[in-house]
C-alpha cells in the first residue's frame, strides 16, 4: 500500500477508515474475532448492571470489568494481523513463524485469563465481600 503523505486531518481521516477497514477484515476473515466481539459485547451490556454498588454506578468496577473485553479483542486483532503477514511469506513451515503465531496466540490467552481472573475478583468482591 503507498503512502500518500498526507498530513493534519486527512491523515487523521484516513487513519479512522483504515482502523475500520481493519476491523471488518477481523469480523468478515476471523471467526475468533467474531466470537471475541460478540462475548464482549454481552460482557460490556452485564457490566454495567454489575458495576452498581449500593444503588450507584461504580465508574472504576466498569472500566475494570470493560478493560478485558476491549484488550482481547485488540489482541486478536494483532494475533491475525501476525498471522496475515506470516502466511503471505510463505506455506512451508519455519521455526521463526511457527513462533511468531504461537506467541500471538499466547498474548490472546493471556488477556483472556486476565478477563477471566479480573470478573472473578469483582464478582467475588460484590456477592460474597471476600476480596
Amino acid at each position: 500500500m503507498a503512502k500518500t503523505g498526507a498530513t493534519g486531518i486527512v491523515r487523521i481521516i484516513n487513519a479512522g477508515k483504515y482502523s475500520l477497514k481493519g476491523l471488518k477484515a477481523g469480523l468478515v476473515n476471523e471467526a475468533a474475532f467474531r466470537q471475541e466481539a460478540v462475548l464482549g459485547l454481552i460482557m460490556i451490556i452485564a457490566a454495567v448492571f454489575l458495576a452498581r454498588e449500593n444503588s450507584q454506578f461504580n465508574v472504576l468496577y466498569y472500566i475494570v470489568l470493560i478493560s478485558g473485553p476491549f484488550l482481547v479483542m485488540t489482541f486478536e486483532i494483532i494475533n491475525s494481523a501476525i498471522e496475515a503477514v506470516v502466511d503471505r511469506i510463505g506455506n512451508e513451515y519455519h521455526e521463526l513463524s511457527g513462533r511468531a503465531k504461537d506467541m500471538g496466540s499466547a498474548a490472546v490467552f493471556i488477556m483472556l485469563m486476565y478477563t477471566l481472573i479480573t470478573w472473578i475478583l469483582v464478582l467475588l468482591h460484590l456477592y460474597t465481600g471476600i476480596i
